[in-house]
């Protein structure tokens, strides 16, 4: 039977440092775009460090899944 990709997780961020680390740092990109998204105005600046913000958290969450997709290969 196939483990579903959220208990997966849940394995990972109790035994895996770098999957932990990765989930921490999306969740501190997600904390810092939350303040541009209550602002009326950005500066060119502003909106820069936005787009900068929204690679890293994207990229931190797809290293996140490309974990949870090899722990799903190594149960089968």
């Amino acid at each position: 039977m196939e483990k579903p990709a959220e208990t997966i997780r849940e394995q990972l961020m109790v035994s895996n440092q770098e999957f932990q680390r990765l989930y921490e740092e999306h969740e501190r990109y997600d904390a810092q775009l939350q303040q541009f998204s209550h602002r009326k105005f950005l500066s060119e600046q502003d909106q820069a460090e936005e787009i900068r913000l929204k690679k890293l958290k994207l990229r931190a969450k797809d290293r996140m899944e490309d974990l949870v997709h090899r722990a799903v290969n190594v149960c089968h």
